[in-house]
């Protein structure tokens, strides 16, 4: 058994079942690695979501040499977490992917069943979020909001709560009263902010952010996703205001407000001309 598992570990066309030894044996009490060892659920659950935003991140900047080391990055996960969950009498690597593979038959029924192929894709979107809605209440799952999970990303479960609001008819009819509501909420947030404690100031400006993403989703734009892209967009401006100032022998500490501003719109508009 040793023999042929050592024969696995290193047969480089060893594919899925090779990965799976390998977890399997470094959570070995009494041959694998004393960290791997010592993991749970709740100490790895950082690494699998770091994991998936480099995968995103490689997705984003088209970095495709990268993207399938991040992939695998991503898979490890998950055979982590089944290895963890098969050693606890919870689940298998196989139970899991039977379930999902279950799922998505269950949910293409135009695809794996008799239902026709003739709908759009926002069909589609409505058809999947109804049996998404019957699976919860066959789990007794009644409330609106349940399921969304408390993990994800503020700003991704706020859209994902409010669409779900949205569906039992809470949510503004017109975009108007969304951009409305966040003229309000930033206006009495500027002028109360002498007045409020720091704990106040938080959740006024929590509910602002809020309001953003109930606009992203009138809009169909994925906030996390928006962000990420204003992120990478500052960053790239602001490291061109950086080699525009050591050009010089000098640094953003060496310059002004006015200068950098300057700069600033000298990268993006160089960055434009490079678009057209």
């Amino acid at each position: 058994m040793a023999e042929n598992s050592d024969d696995l570990v290193h047969d480089p066309a060893g594919g899925m079942p090779r990965l799976l030894e390998i977890m399997r044996r470094l959570r070995d009490p009494d041959t694998g690695c004393p960290w791997d060892i010592e993991q749970d659920f709740a100490s790895i659950a950082p690494y699998t979501i770091e994991e998936a935003y480099e995968v995103a991140d490689a997705i984003e900047r088209q970095a495709w040499d990268e993207l399938q080391g991040e992939l695998g990055d991503l898979l490890l996960q998950t055979v982590y977490h089944t290895q963890m969950g098969a050693e606890a009498g919870l689940f298998t690597f196989d139970s899991v992917t039977n379930a999902i593979a279950d799922k998505m038959v269950a949910r293409h029924p135009h695809v794996f069943g008799d239902e026709s192929r003739d709908k759009s894709a926002e069909q589609q979107t409505r058809d999947w979020e109804a049996i998404k809605a019957a699976e919860r209440k066959a789990r007794a799952a009644h409330g609106v909001l349940d399921d969304v999970a408390v993990g994800l990303p503020a700003l991704t479960r706020a859209v994902k709560l409010q669409k779900r609001a949205a569906r039992v008819g809470f949510d503004w009819p017109h975009i108007g009263q969304v951009v409305d509501k966040i003229a309000e909420e930033a206006g009495e947030l500027a002028e109360a902010r002498a007045s409020l404690t720091q704990a106040e100031i938080e959740e006024e400006f929590g509910d602002l952010l809020f309001v953003v993403a109930n606009l992203a989703r009138h809009l169909n734009v994925d906030p996390e996703t928006a962000l990420r892209a204003a992120n990478a967009k500052f960053t790239r401006r602001f490291r061109a205001i950086e080699a525009a100032l050591a050009a010089d022998g000098r640094s953003p500490e060496d310059s002004d407000l006015a200068e950098m501003d300057a700069l600033w719109d000298a990268a993006k508009a160089a960055e434009r001309a490079g678009r057209a």
